[in-house]
């Protein structure tokens, strides 16, 4: 049985919950699944590195914020400072679960949680950083990924493809890995990302970003970033160019400027491309997809990312590639296709499979669609969300 997001009993005393990340940017990730909790009958409290998205997330999501600064590099003194704040914080609020996530916020918070013997202490697995890196940054991201999932009594996995990682780099014993339904931390709003739902702003939008009305788009969404893929997807575009000489590439995010940010000779190309449109940050990145005419995502690591299952949910074949994570939101073949990651010559075929074949784009993108319905709609994947919380407490009952 699946309880919903509003299953918790009437007139039930909120329970005190705290919600961590390290930077304000993944309070993103947590739209709508905060508005759930707080009516599974919990009481909210985010905490990240201050931000207007912090701020944003508050209004949006009716929860009380803690602005903590963590720097997500490694920084010991800094650390120390944020690590004493979260200490403090919790033995302040007294909450009786803690969810950490992100690799800093999930060491530090799991370990004052542990400190302070939370009673349920919750990590969870956005993706594996260590993924990317090497040398003694990867020794050092390993053991800090270790310390937290010891420090907690579970640690939710957001796809099965990361369950697995995680156990084969010994982050946490099978038994404490656990993945809720099909993966996915929030699943997609299928009513806003939707085929029919921006139609309409499609053609407008087109015009305001100077792309010709039928001119195939190829289309990324996310930060722009080395891990993403980025790198590989300019100069895969250039040989798509040679190709199919009327294609755009279209960019919807932001220059991140975390240690994986991309240096300024690939700014400096996507600036001065004249078939690249660059719109920057998106509040609302679901009339995007009407221009597109597929989404690629060339990334090097994952937890599950929601960018595709948006696509999907529009009715757009996806190409991503056999990275942990990423090969998880794509059935190969059926909604999509999936690349080795790194390899721009990989990019450059699927692309121009799917470009010169309308027909298998557009049954693609409806089994896409029907696929993202079914497994990963909000509804679903919160429901499973409020129901394990919830369930954390009838086995401390039981």
């Amino acid at each position: 049985m699946h309880l919903h997001a509003d299953a918790s009993p009437l007139g039930a005393a909120p329970r005190r919950m705290v919600v961590g990340v390290t930077h304000e940017q993944t309070c993103l990730v947590l739209n709508g699944r905060l508005r759930a909790l707080r009516a599974a009958g919990f009481e909210v409290t985010l905490t990240s590195s201050p931000g207007e998205l912090l701020k944003r997330m508050a209004l949006d999501e009716g929860v009380v914020t803690w602005p903590i600064c963590m720097r997500r590099g490694i920084s010991p003194i800094a650390d120390l400072w944020s690590f004493s704040a979260l200490l403090l914080f919790l033995a302040r609020l007294r909450p009786e679960i803690t969810d950490f996530s992100t690799p800093k916020a999930g060491l530090l918070g799991n370990v004052a949680a542990w400190i302070l013997r939370v009673p349920h202490r919750v990590y969870t697995l956005r993706g594996l950083k260590l993924e990317t890196v090497r040398g003694v940054k990867r020794w050092l991201l390993l053991w800090s990924e270790r310390i937290a999932a010891g420090c907690a009594h579970v640690v939710l996995c957001n796809s099965e493809t990361l369950r697995t990682a995680a156990m084969g780099l010994r982050i946490a014993p099978a038994e404490k890995l656990l993945v809720l339904g099909d993966g996915s931390s929030n699943g997609v709003d299928t009513e806003r990302f939707s085929p029919a739902k921006s139609a309409p702003r499609s053609g407008d939008l087109r015009g305001e970003l100077g792309i010709p009305e039928g001119a195939p788009v190829l289309g990324f969404v996310g930060r722009l970033t080395n891990d993403k893929g980025v790198p590989e997807l300019l100069v895969a575009f250039e040989e798509i160019l040679l190709a199919e000489p009327e294609c755009w590439l279209l960019l919807v995010g932001w220059f991140d400027g975390s240690e994986d940010a991309l240096d300024v000779r690939w700014r400096e190309r996507i600036a001065g491309h004249p078939r690249i449109v660059h719109t920057g940050f998106a509040r609302d990145t679901a009339p995007y997809y009407l221009v597109m005419d597929l989404l690629v995502l060339p990334t090097h690591r994952e937890g599950f990312p929601n960018v595709v299952l948006e696509a999907a949910a529009s009715g757009l074949p996806v190409i991503t590639t056999e990275s942990t994570g990423a090969r998880d939101a794509v059935l190969p073949e059926v909604t999509g296709l999936l690349v080795p990651p790194g390899m721009h010559e990989a990019i450059v075929g699927a692309a121009l499979k799917l470009l010169r074949d309308e027909g298998r784009r557009r049954r693609m993108g409806d089994a896409a669609r029907a696929w993202v319905v079914e497994k990963y709609s909000r509804e679903r994947v919160l429901g499973l969300a409020a129901e394990f919380y919830n369930s954390l407490f009838e086995v401390s009952m039981g």
